[in-house]
């Protein structure tokens, strides 16, 4: 394969890296003898009066020694190699000790979003056949009610304050009491507390564990189906991890302070964040909770932040803060955006507040997760995802033949690397519909390449519009939006149509203060677009509904849509 984008890669970045055969947790024990007395992680609550903060740190020596503990009191526990641990928890200290412990023992991690509901927490452990479970005293409730349709056996309480000393941890627990986020649950021999348990000294298990083992079931799926689990191998967690070091040409080992604002629980932020510090050396600051937006932005001014990889929604929430110019920002010096585009007006204007370098990259879940960026020193373009990370095979192929397709034509983008999934969990018809026969992913994302071998992500199939014929690309649509002064977010869906089949509509957020009508909305994007591409119905909304890595889901959107069209047709009816 031609790759033309090697041309377009900065100095220093390789076109090639070689990937040992070592677990994921093998990458924080060398962190751990170069830098053993340096703060690994940091988890920030608030900060108080006369510069004093709600805090609590774990040195790279200490961040080993309880990982090894951790995976000594699951293998007392019986959890052996293959077994699944599920955590379901917040960005937290207790998190990263829980992930790289479960991975010592050999077991495999399950990683589980903390809002879910009674009904998807059953669905995804029964599937996993999660045994142990990592949580909040807070979800335990949930868990209990559905419990007994799984194959949980034992389960760890931990909180948020577990890991804060005096006078904090009882200021933090009586606060967390009051909110409703911290209850009282008794231990018993299938229930243990986080702190009486990593009070006491655990034997290491003497484990082999292989890069090709698997380390993690990443749910995906969720908005568009039934979720199902993407097998991460320790080799496909360890190559990203590295392909991101490799990308950020000007990171120092050791030096480096990781904005840990994205959650844990979501490869992205699992990768790009914790990995990615924990492999460097770095110190990676915990943010159980980066809302509002005050407070990552508090964060960055007063801990020095280096590196903030985010997504869309956390740096249009920066740039739109009425009082943004208030804080100094400037440690910043890369951040990589994904889950969603990143509009250019955004870039633009946090570039100019931080000094720093915002690009836009691409992944998925299925590939660990990053597999394009744009160059952060180097050429980029507006509007694509850039060029594909090193050792990464990309391709455009027909979505009918899948044949292999020219420069400039759309098709759908497949994948190769080190990165990409071993296959979904017990669904073997799922993965033989994402893998071919020659061992491409199907990302199930219409792309284009150009000349230069940069990617530009289409859209999703399933969101392409049709409207009378015509194909209509939402996230160019989009863009235009964003380009209006008055608009802060913007969503573009397909909704039923009954004379053009799809049509059109635009739900947007408007800026703090400001005031915009259907029609200049309409007339803006009238002189910016094709007039089949011009939404016809406009939606203003104080919030647009996102996941909670801030994916807008559009689906969501559509599905109101459709449920207002059946109702309509139910009254008629009637």
């Amino acid at each position: 394969m031609n790759k033309t984008w090697f041309a377009f890669y900065e100095k220093g970045v390789p076109t090639h890296i070689d990937y040992p055969d070592i677990p994921l947790y093998a990458l924080l024990d060398r962190s751990a003898e170069r830098f053993p007395d340096q703060v690994a992680v940091e988890m920030v609550l608030r900060y108080l009066p006369l510069g004093l903060k709600i805090a609590s740190k774990v040195t790279y020596r200490t961040l080993q020694m309880l990982t090894e503990r951790f995976a000594g009191h699951l293998r007392e526990m019986g959890v052996r190699p293959g077994d699944r641990v599920a955590l379901m928890l917040p960005n937290l200290p207790q998190y990263v000790v829980a992930f790289y412990g479960t991975l010592r023992v050999g077991a495999i991690v399950v990683n589980t979003n903390p809002t879910y509901t009674a009904r998807e927490i059953q669905h995804q452990f029964h599937d996993a056949g999660a045994e142990t479970v990592v949580l909040l005293s807070a979800y335990y409730e949930r868990l209990q009610k559905v419990r007994d349709k799984t194959a949980v056996k034992q389960v760890i309480i931990t909180d948020v304050a577990d890991t804060l000393s005096f006078p904090w941890k009882s200021l933090v627990e009586k606060t967390l009491r009051q909110e409703g986020l911290m209850t009282t649950v008794e231990p018993d021999q299938n229930l243990f507390l986080w702190n009486q348990l990593m009070a006491e000294p655990a034997t290491p298990p003497d484990v082999q564990v292989k890069g090709d083992d698997v380390a993690l079931f990443q749910y995906t799926g969720g908005t568009t189906g039934v979720p199902k689990a993407a097998q991460l191998t320790h080799l496909n967690l360890v190559a990203n991890t590295m392909q991101v070091a490799a990308w950020l040409t000007t990171i120092e080992a050791g030096k480096e302070r990781v904005m840990g604002a994205l959650p844990f629980f979501h490869v992205y932020g699992m990768t790009v964040a914790m990995s990615f510090a924990l492999y460097n050396g770095g110190h990676l600051i915990i943010v159980p909770n980066p809302r509002p937006i005050d407070h990552v932005m508090d964060i960055i001014q007063r801990e020095k932040c280096t590196i903030f990889p985010g997504v869309p929604a956390m740096y249009i929430g920066i740039i739109n803060h009425p009082q943004v110019d208030n804080y100094d920002l400037h440690s910043i010096k890369a951040c990589i955006s994904g889950a969603a585009p990143l509009p250019v007006e955004v870039q633009t204007r946090f570039e100019e507040l931080t000094h720093g370098r915002l690009v836009e990259g691409y992944g998925l879940t299925e590939a660990a997760p990053v597999t394009h960026c744009n160059p952060v020193y180097g050429t980029r373009k507006a509007g694509s995802i850039g060029v594909p990370f090193p050792d990464v095979d990309a391709r455009i192929v027909d979505l009918e033949t899948n044949e292999a397709l020219p420069v400039d034509e759309t098709g759908e983008l497949c994948l190769r690397g080190p990165q990409v999934m071993k296959g979904y969990w017990n669904t073997p018809e799922e993965t033989s519909n994402v893998f071919d026969a020659e061992g491409w992913l199907h990302t199930g994302d219409i792309a284009r390449m150009d000349e230069d071998g940069y990617f530009y992500i289409v859209d999703r199939k399933k969101d392409l519009i049709i409207a009378s014929g015509y194909n209509i690309v939402p996230r160019e649509v989009e863009e235009v939006l964003y380009m209006h002064p008055k608009v802060q977010e913007a969503v573009v869906a397909g909704v039923p149509d009954p004379y053009r089949g799809e049509t059109v509509k635009a739900y947007i957020v408007l800026k703090e203060g400001e005031q915009a009508t259907v029609e200049e909305i309409v007339t803006f994007c009238r002189e910016n677009l094709a007039p089949y591409k011009v939404p016809k119905l406009v939606e203003f909304r104080s919030e647009l509904p996102k996941s909670l890595v801030g994916k807008f889901l559009r689906r969501v959107l559509v599905e109101e849509e459709k449920k207002k069209l059946a109702a309509q047709n139910q009254t008629v009816a009637e």
